[in-house]
């Protein structure tokens, strides 16, 4: 016991990677039987803004103040917090999301599990670890998230977590989420093992229907067997992002591969299985929802050029080289190569994140690239040299790099 009866516990995170065998990437505390003066008194810096948490020191981890909370309106931040030396490491624990996040080591190193955390643990169960669980509904998309996080481990979630999850969408709570973190939360999710698990995990209980319609309405729509076996298309969605995963695609390329036909969900039934100007339809699509939910630019600007241009990049091989010249600059990609090669990896991902053809060699990529540098290495000072200004430049160095493209696919082997 220390001068001031605190008592520090390791919680949370940490506790459950380390049980895992999984490598801790940081460590938060709790500190029971304290006040905020005594740890201001410490040299701690207080960092929260809606509960006392401070950062150590030396070490800059957090530690908060054991506390509880109470609903008092709908949303995320319909809660009042209550953080007194009397409150316990057991009602500290008791609020917090799955049974699997409310264990704690004490000074001694000493397991401290008052919600079988430890038992689902290795049942590999998900469980919510009180009817509290259900008053935020950030919850919602931080357990689809820990879903596609520990998929590959076989973790699931409990039936009674499954039952809450919906009752909690019908009762409207996932209504009141703020896009920022309906984006932060989506963004965390792509970059897990599975991210496909987020987005089922949503679908099943309704989740994906009020804050991705756009997505969930893939779901059940038809594509022509002979181009997609597994016809649906948001089985395919799934499908190519967990190509994407495979083929190491940052998280950008991952959000991009995600939205790439989201213009299939706005075909009428009567068009069905085709799908025809759906490219469009999905950049405009993919505008719409990067402005409801606030995405950042990048992640914007790639969706819409793989959704105008995936088709162009599968169709590659027979594309006429002025078709490849025009769909090289409606790319930029002589201006932004990085955001270039992440559009290839999306189009790799669509085209073998199909039922059956996951292995299938993607030649079009290669041919996009020997075009790209063929291109790219066209020089622009010759023609400038010879006194050539505006349109007239232009014409040239289009004519110029058209002959460089020509040359390209005739010596192109794969």
């Amino acid at each position: 016991m220390n001068p001031y009866n605190m008592e520090i516990y390791l919680v949370g995170g940490a506790v459950r990677d380390e049980l895992l065998g999984l490598p801790v990437k940081e460590r938060d505390w709790v500190v029971v039987g304290a006040t905020p003066d005594e740890l201001l008194r410490r040299g701690f810096r207080p960092v929260g803004k809606d509960f006392p948490v401070f950062l150590h020191p030396q070490t800059h981890e957090e530690y908060a103040l054991a506390r509880t909370e109470r609903k008092t309106a709908p949303g995320y931040y319909g809660f009042s917090v209550h953080a007194a030396p009397e409150v316990t490491l057991e009602d500290d624990l008791l609020r917090r999301d799955l049974t699997i996040n409310a264990m704690a080591r004490d000074g001694e190193g000493r397991l401290l599990d008052p919600y079988r955390g430890r038992a689902d643990l290795d049942a590999r169960w998900l469980r919510h670890v009180s009817p509290a669980f259900a008053e935020d509904p950030v919850r919602i998309l931080r357990i689809a998230r820990f879903s596609a996080r520990y998929a590959p481990l076989g973790f699931q979630i409990a039936p009674e977590t499954r039952a809450l999850l919906r009752s909690m969408v019908a009762a409207g709570e996932i209504d009141h989420l703020v896009p920022e973190r309906v984006w932060a939360e989506t963004v965390r999710a792509l970059s897990e093992a599975q991210p496909g698990r987020f987005i089922e995990t949503l679908r099943e209980c309704g989740a994906l229907a009020r804050i991705f319609p756009e997505l969930d309405r893939l779901f059940g729509v038809p594509q022509a067997p002979a181009h997609h076996p597994e016809i649906d298309v948001g089985a395919h969605t799934l499908l190519a992002l967990d190509m994407a995963v495979q083929l190491g695609a940052d998280v950008v390329t991952r959000f991009a591969v995600l939205v790439h036909d989201l213009g299939k969900g706005a075909t009428p039934p009567a068009e069905w299985p085709r799908h025809l100007g759906h490219e469009q339809h999905g950049a405009d699509e993919i505008r719409l929802l990067c402005q409801r939910l606030r995405v950042p630019n990048m992640y914007r600007e790639l969706g819409v050029l793989t959704a105008r241009f995936h088709t162009h990049c599968h169709r590659a091989l027979e594309l006429r080289p002025k078709t490849l010249l025009n769909t090289l600059q409606g790319l930029d990609a002589l201006r932004k190569p990085q955001r270039f090669r992440q559009f290839l990896v999306a189009c790799e991902a669509d085209a073998r994140g199909r039922q059956g053809l996951e292995t299938q060699c993607y030649t079009q990529a290669a041919l996009m690239r020997q075009v790209y540098q063929a291109t790219a290495a066209v020089p622009a000072w010759p023609l400038v040299e010879q006194g050539l200004t505006g349109l007239v430049l232009a014409e040239a160095l289009r004519r110029e790099r058209l002959a460089a493209i020509v040359e390209a696919r005739r010596v192109f082997s794969y």
